[in-house]
């Protein structure tokens, strides 16, 4: 079989919105065999760096480079290692505890330094928007919020919910333009939600005011007495694997006329993504899906509409962070991560340059983030 051959198997027969061709194909069959030996070979690239291998970095990105614009150009059914991966699982969420601990519930003091933490913007472990002239992290930062009040239509008076609020950065933006809007902060990370009560106490802090109500748990289980007139969820949708099930539990806590603005990582290729890296050291059970994921859930919810970010935003977002995580060495390898700091240090450069090219790969066209707009069907 020619290479040119190869590629159109890996990319035909692939699980795509539902329509997934019978496991028992060869052409599903052998695109499988072929994900795994990329995820095999991937994994041994990274073992070898986290262990000590030197690997500059302009040779790392350029590997990464031609490699990624292969796969997303001619390739994407080998760009999930795992089956998990191509469609919804049972459950909401999996691997939460794991997901907590691994990457939200670390050293608070070295997420600060690598994501940045001001005065208004506190930190925000997602997109920044550069496209619009951003010179900086926090500008970055300022500006995709502002897109999200303009195309979540966001008035005061608004109550809100923010399902997976972070540390508070959205919220505490948005109350800071809006006098009278009311915010709900939903957060399964104790360790974020230490940071929020820390917040919620201090009086320069829009938090501090009666208007942010904070809830510690999982949506799976929580229960509110009101209905919401706008839902927000910024990143987390790359931890949900049932779609259905969400978009479900969203839709019971919305008013009729409300509406829900969805950000997430997503590509522009048939099936969903993953990464064996990611997975066991970043994201566990990360799942990116594509961006026609969203729309094709329509059931509780109904998209009405959606955008596509180029993925150079995030590029220079990854970069952003892994210029400030270098910098901040001299202070953060004292902290506590239960491990040895430089194993921690190079699967965190590890993944802040693998995820800094994929988004750059092909100038962002294939790789970036989706935005839905979606109201009660």
């Amino acid at each position: 079989m020619t290479s040119k051959n190869l590629f159109s198997t890996s990319q035909i027969y692939y699980p795509n919105g539902g329509n997934t061709p019978p496991k028992s194909s060869i052409g599903y069959r052998a695109t499988r065999v072929m994900a795994g030996a990329l995820n095999a070979s991937q994994m041994a690239m990274a073992e070898a760096y986290i262990n000590g291998l030197e690997i500059p970095d302009s040779v790392f990105r350029s590997m990464m480079d031609s490699s990624m614009s292969m796969l997303f150009q001619h390739a994407p059914g080998l760009l999930a290692p795992y089956e998990w991966v191509l469609n919804e699982s049972d459950r909401l969420a999996e691997s939460s505890p794991e997901l907590m601990k691994v990457q939200y519930d670390l050293p608070q003091a070295m997420l600060n330094q690598m994501l940045g933490d001001w005065d208004i913007i506190y930190p925000k472990y997602s997109m920044g928007l550069w496209e619009n002239g951003a010179t900086d992290l926090e500008v970055s930062q300022i500006q995709m919020i502002d897109r999200v009040i303009e195309k979540l239509e966001i008035v005061d008076g608004d109550r809100i919910l923010d399902f997976g609020c972070g540390w508070g950065c959205v919220p505490n933006y948005i109350m800071s333009k809006f006098p009278n809007v009311r915010f709900t902060g939903l957060n399964l990370s104790h360790h974020q939600c230490d940071y929020i009560r820390h917040k919620m106490q201090d009086p320069n802090s829009y938090l501090s005011s009666d208007r942010f109500t904070l809830c510690e748990g999982d949506l799976n289980e929580v229960e509110f007495a009101e209905k919401f007139d706008k839902i927000l969820s910024i990143g987390v949708f790359c931890h949900v694997g049932n779609l259905t099930n969400a978009f479900q539990k969203l839709a019971s806590l919305l008013e009729s006329d409300g509406k829900v603005f969805i950000h997430i990582i997503t590509a522009r290729i048939p099936n969903n993504m993953s990464s064996g890296f990611t997975h066991k050291y970043i994201f566990p059970h990360g799942r990116y899906w594509n961006y026609d994921a969203v729309p094709s859930h329509n059931r509780d919810l109904q998209t009405i509409d959606r955008w596509y970010i180029n993925g150079i935003n995030y590029h220079k977002t990854f970069t952003a962070w892994l210029q400030r995580f270098d910098a901040a060495q001299d202070s953060i390898k004292l902290l506590d991560y239960n491990m040895d700091y430089a194993k921690f240090r190079r699967i965190w450069r590890f993944y802040l340059l693998m995820l800094a090219s994929a988004f750059a790969t092909c100038d962002g066209q294939y790789n970036g983030n989706g935005q839905y707009l979606l109201t009660r069907s």
